[in-house]
């Protein structure tokens, strides 16, 4: 008897993991025998995106227009001038240098402007009106003249 307990004991937890694996394909086998209808097979997408076994309730349907669904990138409004036109504070200038930043006061973005792009001379904490255009680095502050009151 070259067989020692731990292989026994081995081989014995493998035939009683066997015997499990049958009952529950037999337990399986034995609860979907009368479920051979179309009813059982058909799943349902309720109001949260489940899924469920149960008709979604009528009253809980929504009905949705096919032109309000939107696939990729949303369709833009046309801009307007004065939606353009965005008002700020400078929060940095640097005459010596040339270039200052203006934080927008609704969103409070950041934009670079150079002095290129100034109307008005302007100073750290004035009150602007400026456009935004795309430069090479990003937005950039166009057009900034300062708001008089």
């Amino acid at each position: 008897m070259s067989e020692t307990w731990n292989k026994r004991e081995r081989e014995r937890n493998k035939q009683q993991k066997k015997k499990e694996k049958l009952e529950i394909r037999k337990e399986k086998k034995l609860a979907n025998k009368g479920n051979t209808n179309l009813e059982s097979m058909l799943a349902y997408v309720d109001e949260n995106g489940d899924l469920s076994s149960k008709p979604v309730d009528p009253r809980k349907r929504v009905s949705i227009n096919v032109e309000d669904i939107e696939i990729g990138v949303p369709k833009q409004r046309e801009l307007l001038p004065e939606d353009l036109i965005q008002t700020g504070i400078v929060t940095l200038f640097k005459d010596d240098k040339g270039y200052g930043f203006i934080k927008n006061l609704e969103t409070q973005e950041s934009y670079f402007f150079h002095v290129k792009s100034l109307i008005d001379p302007v100073k750290e904490n004035n009150k602007v009106n400026f456009e935004v255009e795309k430069g090479p680095k990003g937005l950039n502050a166009v057009n900034v003249r300062i708001v008089r009151a």
